[in-house]
């Protein structure tokens, strides 16, 4: 490598730098406001870094719209955003953008759709998206009717315990043994394909 390429190689790494800098600051920036109380500053500072793709900047900019905090309530915006999130793999962006459709907020309500996006939080291990799956399980909500899976993943989010109940009560013990089996095995395979 000649003396020229490396003196632009070396230039464009300080850019990236620079650049890697100039956005963590402004999520920091962000995030203050955000914590401050001042949400239409954080709406600004936000709004230009999740045009740029940063997912956390998304799942923020979403919230603040789902909430209507600093700017007008508008769950069209909202969803749009997380969605943007929730493609990216943020397990907390699919949880909402899966109650999102599951309520018909801003979007026509899908049952299938909200499963969809409460899997993909699920299979990473979040604890609503599991539970919020479960329900969808026992409930027949844009999937089979399926006690068994809706025990599994209400067993393994491990919330609610009143509502697992509530599921245990239309099951065998022996289909109760067989979700426990499942839910053992699901952690073993990380929660892939379960």
């Amino acid at each position: 490598m000649d003396r020229l390429q490396r003196q632009v190689l070396l230039g464009c790494v300080f850019l990236f730098a620079l650049a890697s800098q100039v956005m963590a600051g402004s999520l920091s920036d962000a995030e203050r406001a955000y914590s401050a109380g001042d949400y239409e500053k954080s709406a600004k500072l936000y709004l230009p870094l999740a045009k740029q793709g940063n997912a956390k900047a998304q799942l923020s900019l979403g919230v603040i719209y789902y909430l209507g905090q600093g700017v007008p309530q508008d769950y069209q915006e909202a969803a749009k955003w997380l969605r943007l999130a929730a493609k990216q793999g943020h397990a907390l962006a699919q949880v909402i953008l899966g109650a999102i459709y599951d309520l018909g907020l801003g979007v026509p309500q899908d049952y299938k759709e909200a499963a969809k996006w409460y899997r993909l939080a699920a299979e990473q291990g979040d604890a609503d998206g599991q539970y919020n799956l479960g329900i969808m399980y026992a409930r027949e909500l844009g999937v089979p009717q399926d006690y068994l899976r809706a025990h599994m993943w209400m067993s393994l989010a491990g919330k609610y315990p009143d509502e697992l109940a509530f599921v245990a009560k239309q099951m065998s013990g022996d289909q109760i043994a067989k979700a426990r089996e499942l839910a053992r095995k699901c952690v073993i395979k990380k929660f892939k394909g379960c």
